[in-house]
């Protein structure tokens, strides 16, 4: 055995006769220079000793060529890189306690070597290389057992989170315990100002949409999304915010085609937000892109949910006009800025560039070909109601 290896084992040796010392001076000075190790918590301070002496006593071995005992020192380093892990203690104030470890040893070593022959003291700069090698090496195996682990406990939390939040959207918020867990879960408290948003992903956008909830945070709305099905659903926070502002920073996020839900106070109303909030999109025409809430598309949303009455209205009040190919999308369209100009001839030529007389030459054109009178209200009703009924179709 030469010289070098044969000290090495000596002075491990000795350290490991004095470890109670050492894991004391080690676990104070920890304690000095890391407030999470000195509040006890999470890491209390018999868990801190035993992980010390367990540490130092591998890493003394390892050093010293000793045998050890049942694990090796890899399965140690891993061990300990899982606990704090799990523990949710930050990474880098346990590569700090492993350092303070690094400089009590080798202090302890110095005060050794001082002692020492000249012979032994030359051989000071290796003994430190191998100390720090050791250290360096237990660091190093501990920090990638952390990370896998931390990886893992990410991937179980955000299965969980994702669980709880369709488990709202199926509406069995209405058990206490699923509600309170979601709410737990999620970070948010159960009964605030909510939406639920549903964003298309349609069969020529193969791509997903952009993350909303940067946009949202910058909005200061919190939100939580997961892909269903053709769509991507999400819960929001609005809490102050005006549905106006979510539906406005939607669309500056360009996501796409997007119904919303009116507000709700409680988590329990998530299923029925996301009901709203599905209505609200089947209204919007696939190639729109459009956003719109609940409250902006309500006559679109009665008129989709009975097709076959939105398709007598259109054929009652707007079948000469529709079977006129020639005349048709322009008297559509001046009848829909007409209704929408509240049947004011001069706004709504406004609106068009044209002269007043042509949009009434317009209307009374479609009063013709309807056989409505455009100054009866309920052709007027009648004319709205079939303009939005076609918008479902286009």
């Amino acid at each position: 055995m030469d010289e070098g290896l044969e000290l090495r084992r000596e002075l491990a040796l000795t350290l490991l006769g004095n470890i109670d010392e050492l894991i004391g001076r080690l676990a104070e000075d920890i304690y000095a220079h890391s407030s999470t190790y000195a509040s006890g918590s999470p890491v209390s301070r018999e868990d801190l000793q035993r992980t010390l002496r367990g540490n130092m006593e591998i890493a003394l071995q390892e050093f010293g060529r000793l045998p050890a005992g049942q694990q090796s020192f890899e399965a140690v380093a891993a061990e300990n890189g899982r606990l704090r892990a799990e523990q949710d203690v930050p990474l880098a104030t346990v590569l700090q306690a492993y350092r303070r470890g690094g400089r009590v040893l080798w202090q302890a070593m110095a005060d050794w070597m001082r002692d020492r022959s000249p012979a032994h003291q030359a051989l000071v700069g290796d003994m430190a290389g191998a100390v720090w090698e050791t250290i360096d090496r237990f660091s190093s195996a501990m920090a990638d057992a952390y990370r896998l682990r931390m990886l893992e406990l990410q991937h179980q939390e955000s299965s969980r989170r994702g669980a709880l939040f369709e488990a709202l959207l199926d509406g069995r918020a209405g058990d206490p315990a699923v509600a309170g867990a979601a709410a737990a879960a999620l970070g948010v408290p159960r009964q605030d100002r909510f939406a639920v948003v549903v964003i298309a992903q349609d069969a020529h956008d193969v791509g997903s949409p952009p993350d909303p909830a940067p946009a949202l945070k910058a909005w200061g709305m919190w939100s939580f999304w997961r892909p269903r099905a053709d769509t991507v659903a999400g819960l929001v926070r609005l809490r102050t915010a005006d549905p106006a502002d979510l539906a406005a920073s939607l669309r500056a996020h360009r996501v796409g085609r997007a119904g919303i839900s009116p507000p709700f106070a409680e988590l329990a109303g998530a299923a029925q937000g996301l009901r709203l909030a599905r209505r609200a999109l089947d209204t919007l025409p696939r190639s729109s892109g459009e956003v719109a809430s609940l409250d902006d598309r309500l006559v679109h949303a009665a008129l989709g949910a009975e097709p076959e009455i939105a398709d007598r209205l259109t054929a009652r009040y707007l079948d000469g006009v529709l079977s006129n190919g020639t005349e048709r999308e322009v008297l559509l369209t001046t009848l829909r800025t007409w209704l929408d100009s509240g049947c004011s001839a001069s706004e709504a030529a406004a609106r068009m560039y044209c002269h007043r007389n042509t949009v009434l030459n317009r209307v009374a054109r479609v009063s013709e070909l309807t056989g409505w009178p455009s100054d009866s209200g309920e052709a007027r009703l009648g004319w709205a109601l079939a303009l939005r009924g076609l918008e479902l179709d286009g």
